[in-house]
């Protein structure tokens, strides 16, 4: 028991410590950006079918034989002239040449912290794509807070009200806060052991009220407003408050059903919202996902037809900055859970 003591004050001195040195680092960091440039970064596109290509060309050059090897490049060449032929008369009808897929990256952790980057690489597409082009998301998130994701999602919700096709593709996992982002897409595809689903809300909250009572030590909580907080790591939590925040973990929950409904209402809510996550094949059958393939070969077809390029954004970030966002999730990761719903 005293270890357990002993262990709370140690962790309670530790987050004060870590509070403490973030505030002066934010000041620090503040009165740099006087000094900063005020660009927040740069987007950087590469050309996917051109990385293909070369990467065809070079294991062609070692496996055939000189007279394979040139037919090949004949045959490569007259191919090329066709559709550079098709491509000038679809120009000359005021078309397109080719329709253009333009590939993001989205690695979600508890803050879902990308979506800086997402918001950047959103609105760069938007200002060149069409309704004849594809956005494709490449997706891995097993979810975290509400707010962040519901962001997040919310960035992807632009590229389908401007009526630009969007596919998420999920090789790994994208469940809760990831799923909540998935479904907005037009299509959702799934490697066949992807996780993918649970439709719940979860928060845990440690209480260390007993043990501090044994001690002695009082620990109070002055508040202003019926629900202003309901429950507590240090103070005393009561019924009614657990019940006032069970009430809020339910309705939380009912929005995201109905999130997840209007976005695809060909899910069952009742059968897939019961907080559990389905590998893809299971997936496939609740309707979570639309097809059973990797993004690897998704955009590999999408090669053969469109051009197709991924884009990222480079953020300008110094030494100091990145130390801080480190602390900063080593915090959230702490006292994140305690605070604030999950998905």
């Amino acid at each position: 028991m005293e270890f357990i003591f002993e262990y709370g004050l140690f962790l309670a001195k530790a987050i004060t410590i870590l509070v403490a040195i973030l505030v002066v680092i934010s000041a620090l960091v503040g009165l740099g950006q006087k000094t900063r440039r005020t660009d927040k970064g740069y987007i950087e596109v590469r050309n996917m079918n051109d990385n293909m290509d070369n990467i065809t060309n070079t294991l062609k050059s070692a496996v055939l034989n000189k007279s394979a090897l040139k037919q090949d490049k004949k045959d490569s060449k007259k191919k090329r002239k066709e559709e550079e032929k098709t491509a000038k008369q679809e120009l000359k009808q005021g078309g397109q040449s080719r329709s253009r897929v333009y590939v993001i990256d989205f690695e979600g952790d508890l803050r879902a912290s990308a979506v800086s980057r997402l918001r950047e690489e959103v609105t760069a597409i938007l200002s060149v794509a069409g309704s004849n082009d594809e956005v494709v998301v490449k997706l891995e998130s097993p979810g975290g807070l509400v707010h962040s994701y519901g962001l997040a999602a919310s960035q992807l919700r632009r590229i389908v009200d401007r009526q630009v096709p969007l596919t998420v593709a999920v090789d790994k996992v994208a469940a809760s806060g990831g799923y909540m982002m998935a479904c907005i897409a037009n299509n959702i595809i799934a490697a066949p052991f992807a996780l993918l689903g649970s439709i719940g809300v979860v928060a845990q909250m440690p209480n260390f009220h007993k043990l501090l009572k044994n001690k002695d030590v009082d620990f109070d909580v002055y508040t202003a407003g019926e629900h202003k907080r309901t429950l507590t790591v240090f103070g005393e939590n009561t019924e009614e408050g657990r019940k006032k925040f069970m009430e809020e973990l339910e309705d939380l929950h009912d929005l995201f059903k109905e999130f997840v409904g209007e976005n695809r209402p060909q899910v069952n809510i009742s059968e897939v919202a019961t907080g559990e996550a389905w590998y893809g094949t299971r997936a496939l059958k609740h309707a979570l996902v639309d097809e059973l393939k990797t993004s690897d070969e998704y955009l590999y077809d999408k090669c053969q037809e469109a051009d197709v390029f991924q884009v990222k954004f480079v953020e300008y970030r110094s030494k100091l900055e990145k130390m801080m966002e480190k602390m900063a999730h080593v915090y959230t990761t702490l006292t994140g859970p305690s605070q604030f719903p999950r998905l």
